[in-house]
């Protein structure tokens, strides 16, 4: 406790706190929320909220307009976004992330809605802390650290709460998320990336009223799908094993992504899948992220959201595409996979989160590509195609193909890396013709080189023959210009093409 302390104290030192308090020396001031709760954890933390009490909201922002730049953000209940000045010019002094500032305030839901605006809400630098805090959705983000005493005010036990590692509403779970329903996924979202077990008494409220998530008030969504899918990401990123779970015990997963729910009961052929259905293959794909094997393979590439979510609905078309016949096949549950996705993210505005839809279509239309198009086999033109092309996340994915091997079982035991080996391998050898091992070498020749040395006319025959110069240049069969416009001729004249 004695660093956390430490940091809470740090906001006394602070120009802007100092002349605050000399200016209005009645004036409470208190560290709210989000920042609490990651400094009492020791997590890092730019999100920082105050609560000031005893000013007047004219009186702080023309306060606020002095120490630094101020917005005026909430007119109706008076939050400010402030980024004090440095310190006598000194920009290491400079706070870098923008500070919440607000007057304190309550706020009723006018019909339990569970719309997130339908609320009345009261703003007045009277108003208690304590009452203020009372409004907040869990616990542990119902805390404030008084500035000028240097004490914690915590009337719902959220240190507490903390310490057994909870999450719990603030009062009635029932009455808290009937005024906001998206606190139901928040509550899991704060589980996920917390690592916190939910409060039982919670965790019923939210299995009864997860329903309601998808509500709707005169054909119009009241929680809208853009703050959902906020959520899902966010809870999704830390844990996305743990998220998936948790959205399927709620009642949730059957909601918003139904189609994932096949997968639970579509059995896998154990010759290569001992592990079990296409449901428990998936989770235990999205926990192979956290093996060392995996954090080994890509030490050095961070991992992104897509290839979560890649591997989320990697096999997500199996249920659609199976077919018993000698065996269990999957033909085409790649492509199949794609599409499902595609037409979840568009329901959910998962892009409105910023996910790349198109690269998480992408790696799961192509997760197969070692068992169809075998690494030996394949041309150096497709290598680059899908690894050296600025259009193409090859990247990740070698991440998606990684975590999916890692996490199919065959009856050894271990899971066959050798398709993704010699994958690599290929990918590694071409890497040698390029000197920062990213950007290959220019191709020799284009289509105008083409159509002015042979007088050819625009076809399709014009990319054919550039596809041929390509991978004869990346295998070194051709090193200049002359070689391959040599190589066209010998072509032309072999297929009797050279009129067209």
């Amino acid at each position: 406790m004695i660093n956390e302390q430490k940091k809470l104290n740090g906001w006394q030192a602070k120009p802007f706190i100092k002349q605050l308090v000399k200016r209005f020396p009645k004036a409470e001031i208190f560290l709210v929320g989000g920042a609490v709760r990651d400094i009492l954890l020791n997590r890092e933390t730019n999100d920082f909220d105050f609560v000031i009490r005893g000013v007047g909201k004219a009186e702080l922002e023309k306060f606020l307009a002095r120490q630094g730049k101020v917005n005026l953000v909430g007119k109706k209940f008076g939050v400010f976004k402030f980024k004090p000045k440095p310190a006598n010019g000194n920009r290491k002094t400079q706070t870098a992330e923008e500070i919440d500032i607000a007057l304190p305030r309550t706020e009723h839901s006018l019909h339990l809605s569970g719309a997130y605006r339908d609320f009345k809400i009261n703003s007045s630098p009277k108003i208690k802390i304590e009452d203020d805090l009372s409004r907040r959705d869990f616990t542990i983000n119902a805390m404030a650290w008084d500035v000028k005493n240097s004490r914690l005010l915590d009337p719902f036990a959220g240190q507490a709460d903390l310490k057994k590692k909870i999450i719990r509403c603030v009062g009635e779970p029932k009455k808290r998320f009937a005024e906001d329903y998206s606190r139901m996924l928040r509550a899991i979202r704060f589980s996920c990336q917390l690592d916190f077990s939910l409060d039982a008494k919670t965790w019923r409220e939210i299995k009864k009223s997860i329903k309601n998530l998808t509500k709707k008030n005169q054909a119009e969504q009241i929680v809208p799908y853009e703050v959902m899918a906020k959520e899902l990401v966010k809870m999704v990123r830390p844990n996305p094993k743990k998220a998936l779970t948790l959205l399927d015990q709620s009642g949730a997963l059957k909601i918003l992504m139904p189609e994932l729910l096949p997968t639970k009961t579509c059995p896998q052929p154990k010759k290569w899948h001992t592990e079990g259905d296409v449901w428990t293959h998936t989770l235990l794909a999205l926990e192979k992220l956290e093996s060392k094997e995996f954090k080994k393979e890509f030490s050095l590439v961070p991992l992104t959201d897509e290839v979560i979510w890649g591997l989320i609905f990697h096999d997500s078309g199996k249920p659609e595409t199976l077919v018993k016949a000698d065996r269990l096949r999957f033909n085409g549950h790649d492509i199949a996979s794609a599409k499902l996705f595609k037409k979840v993210a568009e329901r959910l505005r998962l892009a409105s989160t910023g996910l790349d839809i198109e690269v998480i279509e992408k790696i799961i239309a192509k997760h197969m590509l070692p068992t169809h198009e075998r690494a030996n086999m394949m041309k150096e033109t497709t290598i680059e195609r899908y690894f050296f092309n600025d259009n193409f996340p090859g990247r990740e994915l070698m991440m998606l193909i990684f975590a999916d091997i890692a996490a199919t079982i065959p009856p050894s035991g271990k899971p066959d890396f050798g398709s993704y080996k010699n994958l690599q391998t290929r990918i590694n050898k071409l890497k040698g013709k390029s000197k920062n091992k990213k950007i290959l070498p220019q191709p020799i020749l284009d289509g105008h080189d083409l159509i002015k040395a042979f007088k050819l006319k625009s076809s399709p025959l014009i990319g054919r023959l550039l596809s041929i110069l390509r991978e004869a240049q990346l295998t070194d069969k051709i090193k200049t210009k002359p070689q391959g416009l040599n190589l066209v001729k010998k072509i032309l004249k072999k297929t009797n093409s050279g009129d067209n």
